[in-house]
């Protein structure tokens, strides 16, 4: 039989062949009631996400949901743009709503975010349009487009962050 103080360190419970024998009744080990109070303590987070930072991770979405339609083919592909080319609209209206009150750094990178992400919107919606080479250039564009856009988000994040960090 092995200690459970000891099984629980050395992950040696797995091995039936190994007796050792144990004096220990049903103590926990010293660290465990310690890290248990650690954890339930609460913790300040340092990283609350701020509008910004929902929009850097909806237009991360976005752009992941424009590769694997790209990456697709047939009819399915042409929904997914549809579908892509509504949220890249709404994702654009937020970003454009997070414009005010941002310092004048974080305005530029949003306002280039703005004009990518209907770009975006637009190349999406021809798309659908289009087909052939025509198809595939166009899906060429949407995606570059997205991955500008959320270049420019991130860019925007990381203004704003070193903006609060200069007023610390």
């Amino acid at each position: 039989m092995i200690c459970s103080d000891l099984e629980c360190f050395t992950g040696l419970g797995a091995l039936r062949s190994v007796s050792m024998g144990c004096a220990c009744k049903a103590i926990p080990p010293i660290g465990e009631h310690v890290m248990s109070m650690v954890m339930t303590k609460a913790k300040p987070d340092n990283k609350v996400k701020d509008a910004l930072d929902n929009i850097r991770a909806a237009a991360q979405q976005l752009h992941g949901a424009i590769s694997d339609a790209a990456a697709k083919r047939g009819g399915a592909v042409k929904a997914d743009l549809e579908t892509a080319s509504s949220k890249a609209k709404a994702l654009a209206e937020s970003a454009k709503a997070a414009i005010g009150g941002q310092n004048e750094a974080t305005k530029k990178h949003l306002t280039e975010a703005v004009t990518k992400l209907e770009a975006t919107q637009k190349h999406a919606a021809e798309s659908v349009k289009s087909s052939g080479e025509a198809f595939q250039t166009s899906i060429k564009k949407v995606v570059a487009d997205a991955r500008a856009a959320v270049q420019k988000i991130s860019e925007a994040v990381a203004a704003k962050r070193s903006a609060a960090s200069k007023h610390k």
